[in-house]
């Protein structure tokens, strides 16, 4: 019995992915009766690392433009979808959960070809494209945030897939080994800077003013991403109080040496804030698609844990910071604010639901 994933592109699509293949792995289920399906970006270095198989489809993602490059993406996607449904009949798979983006088209179809029951999970408050057009393919479908599913008809609410270290996170168990991880003094304030597994350059830009306005007692945790650490580095030389990582693969020890966290509004990052109860100040991406990272932030800020400055009011930044490490009652209250919003069982809810397929 074969259970397989379709997860390309981004952190946001992948790591949830994981974080259900690592939950069948804790009901029973061999790493080598996993396989996923992807390309050659992120996935391609963090699957195999992960111990699962990756079978690369030939694929990219549509311009969102008109450009006659385009033309050439219905023969590249009935490709794939040959070669998936190929892999899932040899394989005798019985059931495969798509996370979105490219690669959910081929993979669903292939699916649907190979007789195996296509699921997917929405990790946006707005759902894209690929999974509002695959969603009437699937046998079931299943979200993150209410918001999606009211967009995604019959959609089941379970949160995002997050690590198994997220079940149980304690941040006081955790605290004083997380900072010397890092190198931080245990008693200062640490505010940390978040940009997703591919950094942000708004959220770098502005680091320096940051690190700058900091006081004594407080550090900046900066994660930079890989393409930007050198740069961002050779910025922090000079500053013993701001300390540079390019990318964490462990996310539980950077949320439990924070006070306060700087981030987008992915989907993976709202969550994760939401099950550590970290309290945060969120950019949301302005040139993202249909507005995903605001609505990703919404519930969060509407119930208080989460304060929200848009980029184009990027200069707030420091001001807010400031305001916030100043005011403990508001940390305080932000943390309270996100108890009710943590959703901590999605992968072994969704691991489940792939284990019953099979047994239908």
């Amino acid at each position: 019995m074969t259970f397989a994933f379709a997860a390309a592109g981004t952190g946001g699509h992948i790591f949830p992915a994981l974080a259900v293949a690592e939950a069948l792995v804790a009901q029973g289920v061999s790493r080598d009766d996993i396989v996923f399906f992807g390309g050659d970006r992120l996935e391609a270095r963090v699957v195999p690392e992960a111990g699962y198989e990756l079978i690369k489809l030939p694929l990219r993602g549509l311009e969102r433009r008109i450009t006659t490059s385009n033309l050439a993406i219905p023969g590249m996607v009935r490709k794939a979808a040959s070669v998936v449904a190929t892999e899932l009949a040899q394989r005798q798979a019985t059931a495969l959960l798509a996370f979105g983006g490219y690669v959910t088209v081929p993979t669903v179809w292939g699916a649907r070809r190979a007789k195996v029951t296509a699921m997917l999970h929405e990790q946006n408050a707005v759902p894209g494209l690929a999974n509002r057009l695959m969603a009437r393919f699937s046998k079931e479908v299943f979200v993150a945030f209410d918001e999606a599913a009211g967009t995604l008809k019959g959609a089941t609410v379970v949160g995002n897939p997050l690590r198994p270290a997220f079940d149980h996170f304690d941040r006081d168990s955790l605290r004083s080994d997380g900072r010397k991880r890092y190198g931080i003094d245990g008693s200062a304030f640490v505010v940390g800077i978040l940009g997703g597994s591919q950094g942000a350059a708004v959220l770098n830009a502005t680091a320096t003013s940051l690190a700058g306005s900091l006081g004594e007692g407080a550090a900046l945790l900066h994660l930079t991403g890989r393409a930007k650490v050198d740069e961002v580095s050779a910025v922090a030389a000079d500053n013993d109080r701001w300390v540079v990582v390019d990318f964490e693969p462990d996310m539980e020890h950077f949320y439990a040496a924070c006070d306060l966290v700087v981030s987008r509004a992915g989907a993976l990052t709202m969550s994760e804030v939401a099950a550590t109860t970290s309290p945060a100040i969120v950019v949301p991406y302005a040139a993202g698609t249909a507005g995903h990272q605001a609505a990703n932030a919404a519930a969060l800020a509407t119930a208080g844990g989460v304060v929200v400055i848009p980029e184009d009011r990027i200069g707030d930044l420091v001001g807010v910071v400031a305001g916030i490490i100043e005011d403990q009652s508001r940390l305080d209250a932000m943390r309270t604010a996100l108890l009710p919003l943590a959703r901590r069982d999605a992968a072994r809810v969704l691991a489940t639901a792939m284990i019953d397929a099979g047994q239908r």
